[in-house]
């Protein structure tokens, strides 16, 4: 979330420990602010996408990234038909010249043509004709104004996206996401930005969902996802993921300051799922229903009670036993700096007696400092200086950013042009 904290312990920890590894993993970097210090990568590459379930996947993830209120609203006619003509145009780029120009920029390009021209274009493929039937119902009867408001649900959201540097990142692959292949590992650190959050953390979901979708299967390395500031992104499949993907090797560890967060931006029953399903949790102070949960969750223990009565003849001891919290919602709101509650799982093999714990976590705080003083910086990935020394970084991201538009432009221009010609097609363009 603030990079690039986590991502210099990443990289530093990689290369002291690079040769205990047989094939060693590359790393690699998303990091929209800085260009010099960020790979490119296509997260709807066109190889990785093999029906256009995949292509609603994708536009799903990066419209309720952008609309949080559009998670508890799924299935509303306002809700799934953005995300249906998007998943239309995403598709569309993968099958057309052979997924060419099937990238994310391209898709939000294509999207912001005339309804007009998209709609001809869309449609005169039969993979697409059924699935965007009711745009072309309500485009041949009439209905202008109701199209009008189904394409501006999508075209606002997605217009946030339009940045000459997000396009420079999200519009070429010098990697794949399949981070646990074994034949090329990838350590992959992704850099979010406070100040542009619901920007950075649509794009970034995107990459999640593609990645989880890559991992989760058999035969693949141990890998691990790990999220810092979990509620930033919208994280489709999160619940699927950790209840399936032990099985296959991969550990998901979330961070996030309170459980309040998840059900605010990922829905009431969402929340639930991720806070049920997951096997360790580590807590510091946290208060009100968080406390509460977690006090629940360590469940009750047996407890004596001694309680004395004293009057003027004598003095009576009673003592009693009765169920009590193991650690008690006060306890949890009252935790000072470095002690954590918690419970961990265990396996068949190695049993873990005393699951549930409140303890100070001890740091070395000299040999931590000693650590970081000996870190070498992320270094520049990509050089945007010419044979004269000039910097030409935002020239050529720029460059890029224009031809993006322009390729839209003749893809357009082409198509309509195509359909013009062809008899069996020509009555989708109205007159």
């Amino acid at each position: 979330f603030k990079f690039p904290d986590l991502s210099m312990i990443a990289y530093n920890h990689l290369i002291s420990h690079l040769d205990d590894y047989e094939v060693k993993p590359q790393f690699y970097v998303i990091n929209f602010d800085d260009p010099r210090r960020s790979h490119r990568c296509n997260p709807i590459h066109p190889d990785f996408m093999t029906d256009i379930s995949d292509a609603y996947e994708s536009a799903y993830t990066i419209m309720l990234n952008l609309n949080k209120t559009w998670v508890q609203k799924q299935g509303d006619f306002f809700v799934e038909s953005p995300i249906i003509l998007f998943a239309a145009i995403i598709w569309y780029l993968k099958i057309y010249e052979n997924g060419k120009y099937c990238t994310f920029p391209h898709a939000i390009e294509f999207l912001n043509r005339r309804y007009e021209d998209i709609f001809p274009i869309l449609t005169s493929y039969p993979e697409l004709e059924n699935y965007l039937s009711p745009f072309m119902d309500a485009w041949l009867g009439g209905a202008a104004e109701q199209l009008q408001g189904q394409i501006a649900s999508a075209k606002i959201p997605l217009s946030r996206m339009i940045s000459p540097q997000l396009y420079w990142v999200m519009s070429d692959s010098e990697f794949t996401l399949d981070i646990n292949n074994p034949d090329e590992p990838k350590i992959l650190c992704v850099g979010n930005n406070p100040d542009r959050q619901n920007i950075y953390g649509a794009a970034l979901g995107l990459y999640n969902s593609r990645i989880v979708k890559l991992i989760n299967k058999k035969g693949m390395l141990k890998s691990s996802v790990i999220i810092d500031e979990l509620p930033t992104i919208y994280f489709k499949g999160l619940d699927n993921l950790i209840a399936t993907a032990r099985s296959n090797k991969v550990a998901v560890c979330l961070g996030f300051q309170d459980f309040s967060q998840l059900v605010r931006d990922y829905g009431d029953k969402e929340a639930k799922v991720v806070m049920n399903t997951v096997g360790n949790i580590f807590s510091g102070q946290v208060v009100g229903e968080t406390a509460k949960t977690l006090s629940e969750r360590f469940g009750k223990v047996l407890q004596k009670r001694q309680s004395i009565s004293i009057n003027r003849q004598d003095v009576s001891t009673s003592i009693n036993t009765q169920m009590d919290s193991l650690i008690p919602p006060s306890k949890i709101s009252g935790l000072t700096q470095g002690m954590f509650v918690g419970s961990v799982s265990d396996n068949f093999n190695e049993r873990i007696e005393q699951k549930i714990f409140h303890a100070e976590i001890v740091v070395d705080n000299e040999r931590v400092a000693q650590e970081t003083k000996a870190y070498q910086p992320i270094p520049v990935i990509t050089d945007f200086t010419d044979e004269e020394g000039n910097d030409r970084m935002e020239e050529m991201v720029r460059d890029n950013y224009n031809r993006i538009k322009n390729e839209v432009k003749q893809i357009v221009k082409d198509e309509l042009e195509r359909i013009a010609n062809d008899p069996e097609l020509a009555h989708l363009l109205q007159k």
